[in-house]
C-alpha cells in the first residue's frame, strides 16, 4: 500500500526531467479590433495583409501603438545540471499595462517551476530570490517556447531585476537572466 503513494511522489517529482512542455503564446496585444459580422479573425487578416502595400493618404497621424521594450536580458543556467537559454523581455503596452514576455526560452524541466522577478542582482540562494520586493509571477507554463506573463502595476521596475525560473518545491534556481534597460 505504500508502494502507491511513493511511486506517485516519485513520477511527480522525475517525469519533468524527462517530460518538455512547448508554449507558443502570441505577442500580447493591448489594442483590440473589432471582426466585422460574418468574418473571422483570419479573413481580416488576409485582407490587412494584401492591404499592407498600398499608399493611402491619410488626414491624421495614426497614434503610435508599438510596444516599448524596457527591459531585457539573456537566460544562463544555474548550473551544469539546470541550464537555460532565452530571452526575457519587459514591454509597456500602449494601455500602460507591462508583460515580461520569455522568447526561445529552453529550460530543464523541474517540479513547480515559477517565474519569479526578484530586485537582487544574480542571485544564487532562495534568500537572494526572495529578496525584499521579489514578485511571484506565477508558474512556469511550459519549459520550452514563448511565454507572457503579466507584472502588477505597482510592481517599481527601476533599479536592478532578475527574472528567476525557480522550483518552489526544491527552493532550487533553474536559470535567471539580469535585467538591463531595453
Amino acid at each position: 500500500m505504500i508502494a502507491v503513494p511513493v511511486l506517485a511522489v516519485a513520477w511527480w517529482l522525475g517525469s519533468p526531467l524527462f517530460i518538455d512542455r512547448t508554449v507558443v503564446e502570441e505577442f500580447p496585444r493591448a489594442a483590440t479590433a473589432d471582426v466585422p459580422e460574418g468574418q473571422t479573425m483570419a479573413e481580416v487578416e488576409e485582407i490587412m495583409r494584401d492591404a499592407e502595400g498600398e499608399a493611402v493618404a491619410v488626414g491624421e497621424d495614426m497614434p503610435d501603438a508599438a510596444p516599448i521594450g524596457l527591459l531585457s536580458g539573456e537566460f544562463e543556467g544555474a548550473d551544469d545540471f539546470h541550464e537555460g537559454s532565452g530571452l526575457a523581455t519587459v514591454y509597456e503596452l500602449d494601455d500602460g499595462s507591462r508583460v515580461l514576455r520569455l522568447e526561445a526560452l529552453d529550460v530543464t524541466n523541474g517540479p513547480d517551476l515559477h517565474v519569479i522577478l526578484s530586485p537582487a542582482t544574480n542571485p544564487t540562494t532562495r534568500d537572494e530570490v526572495a529578496t525584499p520586493g521579489y514578485v511571484d509571477l506565477g508558474g512556469l507554463k511550459g519549459n520550452k517556447g514563448d511565454q507572457n506573463y503579466d507584472i502588477p502595476a505597482e510592481v517599481d521596475l527601476t533599479g536592478e531585476w532578475t527574472v528567476v525560473i525557480y522550483c518552489q518545491p526544491f527552493h532550487v534556481i533553474f536559470a535567471t537572466a539580469g535585467l538591463s534597460p531595453a
